[in-house]
């Protein structure tokens, strides 16, 4: 199996997922996957995520040319915003996970301490500013914040989440969510306990040091 059909069936898989488990509607949401310096496999504008076949997956270059297939989707401009910025990302995923958005729409950020897995998981998580999306202003706003990052919160927009591989990026997404029901959780109930001080270094650290992932590190 070559590259190109690897990648295919790993943007298919993940978007019949984010589908599944309710973290787009319709046809919300956009996958992707470098698989050259200067080729990206993107999901198509107006197919859901849930219904896609592999011969709908486009290929396009880093300038957004259509090199396949049919019609991009309109946000692949932020896809290839993330891979000028991040040599060591390979995929991409938007989605709209709800809980993740309403933090996202409420300018709440989620990168606090309310459990260990969410740091190892997820690592940091970033806010962006507000652009309109299908935009180069929505590429600027993801390219600003993407080098301090695997995770964004994109404001009023949903969340874009990165990773070595399709399903890497997918798994963080998933894991954003689950963080953020927690999180929601615990405001119902009151009475949060942050981890300790200092705990976030040391668990970036075995993030890195155990789990082999990378860490960034904020600036």
């Amino acid at each position: 199996m070559d590259r190109y059909s690897f990648a295919r069936e790993a943007i298919v898989r993940a978007g019949k997922l984010l589908y599944d488990r309710l973290l787009v509607a319709s046809n919300d949401g956009n996958i992707s996957a470098r698989v050259g310096n200067n080729e990206i496999l993107i999901t198509p504008t107006g197919v859901s995520k849930g219904f896609m076949a592999c011969e709908d997956i486009v290929l396009i270059d880093m300038d957004g040319n259509v090199l396949s297939g049919g019609k991009p989707s309109s946000e692949y401009n932020m896809h290839i915003a993330v891979y000028k910025n991040r040599s060591d990302v390979l995929a991409c995923v938007h989605a709209h996970p709800p809980k993740a958005t309403a933090f996202a729409s409420s300018s709440q950020s989620l990168d606090s301490l309310l459990l260990p897995e969410a740091v190892l998981a997820l690592g940091n998580v970033a806010c962006t500013e507000y652009a309109s999306p299908s935009t180069h202003e929505l590429a600027k706003s993801v390219a600003s914040c993407i080098g301090e990052a695997d995770v964004l919160l994109l404001s009023c927009h949903g969340a874009l989440t990165v990773g070595k591989d399709v399903m890497d990026a997918y798994f963080k997404m998933e894991s954003l969510e689950h963080v953020a029901s927690i999180a929601l959780y615990t405001r119902l109930l009151g009475n949060r306990m942050p981890l300790p001080d200092g705990e976030r270094e040391r668990l970036l650290d075995i993030r890195r040091d155990i789990y082999g992932k990378q860490v960034i590190k904020k600036p």
